[in-house]
């Protein structure tokens, strides 16, 4: 069986776009960006129900979340995994309303076993219709691999979702998508909070920041890991223009061992009072497995941390824009009169996915060995002449992707790519 293999790879609606439900690579499963689709003409007609019946049968947002778990189970029974040695999920949401139903979906089939998760608010997705995208990570059984809960202090957990905080598997270490709430999940942390009569004591993003790097040290610190052994984090912040504040206070505790890095816009989170959340992941201290911080300097100014971080047969590269040290790259400033056709896209993507490919070979892959690709672009017309780049550059392949819609902070800058890839033998 060759290292890396897409998982029931299906063309969408007719097109030249061949979409990998999901990738072997290894032990691991990835399964990225999915939405209740059929593929063919858009939502699934389970999910979309009677037209002349729009309240009639279970609640739709029910229907939709079962209908994306029900796949997911095919599909790792389908590898000889199963649903108790999923990892992490990744999700995503136009509305909150969308949320419960979704989590009552996934907890009647994963029972009490729900692996560390993140939920945000983005602003729309790339399916018409649709109300959940969702993404996870799993891993097959054997091999020392059982995965086992962790009890962080400090960390709690939504009763209603019962996500597991913190999940050991082998030398890696898993952590949910941390928000400075309380014990109680009533409101901010006391030491998160500012009162808003206290004008210039601190920011609420530096005391909210600094927060969550205390509480995502606990995550990892349970299960035998540590800031310096973070791999990856994904941030999501309600107010991009936050950006630089949170930059200097992350930079403060990670600039001797970085992880790579991805930030981005979220439209909402559970909690109205937090304006950031974090989820991470590391190797433990004492493991086999070490990480390695990948350096590529000619795309310092294409992203927020280093070129990748790499551990065992993972690559995590943090997440990339077209820019150079003036903005947007020259040859998407000169397109954009051509957005329409498409033209910036394909500028972007190709200046993305050639530093890619480029700190790939550094680490030890390709980018054929990509294995997660989430899109969050600031237009979704922007997708299609995006993924004609990564065919291209797959020679046809499928594409393990997901795409969402929410707002960049680099003006003519309306892609940026979160990736991990496989490193055989690594």
């Amino acid at each position: 069986m060759p290292d890396v293999k897409p998982i029931a790879p299906v063309r969408i609606g007719q097109t030249d776009i061949i979409y990998a439900q999901g990738i072997r690579a290894g032990s691991w499963l990835f399964f990225t960006g999915h939405e209740a689709t059929d593929f063919e003409t858009g939502i699934a007609a389970a999910v979309a129900g009677v037209p002349g019946l729009p309240l009639g049968g279970a609640p739709r947002y029910l229907r939709e979340g079962k209908f994306i778990f029900d796949r997911f189970a095919r599909l790792i029974a389908a590898e000889g995994g199963d649903l108790r040695h999923i990892l992490r999920v990744d999700q995503y949401y136009p509305r909150a309303e969308c949320v419960n139903p979704y989590q009552r979906a996934r907890k009647a089939l994963l029972k009490e076993y729900v692996p560390p998760s993140t939920s945000v608010l983005m602003d729309e997705l790339l399916v018409e219709g649709a109300n959940m995208n969702v993404s996870l990570l799993a891993v097959l059984p054997g091999g020392g691999r059982e995965p086992k809960a962790a009890r962080p202090e400090g960390v709690p957990v939504p009763q209603h979702s019962g996500f597991i905080a913190s999940l050991v598997c082998g030398d890696y270490v898993f952590v949910a998508g941390q928000m400075p709430n309380n014990e109680a999940m009533t409101g901010l942390d006391p030491k998160a909070y500012r009162p808003p009569n206290a004008v210039w004591n601190g920011t609420d993003i530096r005391l909210q920041t600094e927060f969550l790097v205390t509480r995502l040290k606990s995550g990892l610190d349970a299960g035998g890991s540590s800031l310096k052994n973070a791999i990856k984090a994904q941030v999501y912040l309600t107010n991009i223009n936050d950006l630089p504040e949170f930059l200097d206070v992350w930079n403060g505790h990670f600039a001797d061992s970085p992880c790579a890095l991805t930030v981005v816009k979220t439209k909402g989170l559970a909690l109205t009072e937090s304006i950031i959340e974090i989820n991470i992941f590391g190797v433990r201290d004492e493991g086999k497995i070490k990480k390695q911080v990948i350096e590529h300097r000619p795309s310092s100014a294409m992203r927020l941390g280093p070129a990748a971080v790499a551990a065992g047969d993972l690559v995590c590269l943090s997440a990339l824009y077209a820019a150079d040290e003036n903005g947007a790259i020259a040859p998407v400033q000169k397109s954009a009169g051509l957005h329409y056709l498409g033209a910036p896209a394909q500028q972007q993507m190709r200046a993305i996915l050639s530093a890619a490919e480029e700190i790939c070979r550094v680490a030890g892959t390709s980018l054929g060995n990509v294995v997660r690709a989430h899109h969050f672009v600031g237009d979704l017309n922007t997708v299609y002449p995006a993924l004609r780049i990564w065919q291209d550059k797959l020679d046809g392949g499928p594409i393990p992707f997901g795409a969402v819609r929410t707002s960049l902070p680099i003006p003519g800058c309306d892609i940026v790519i979160d990736m991990w890839a496989y490193r055989p033998g690594g």
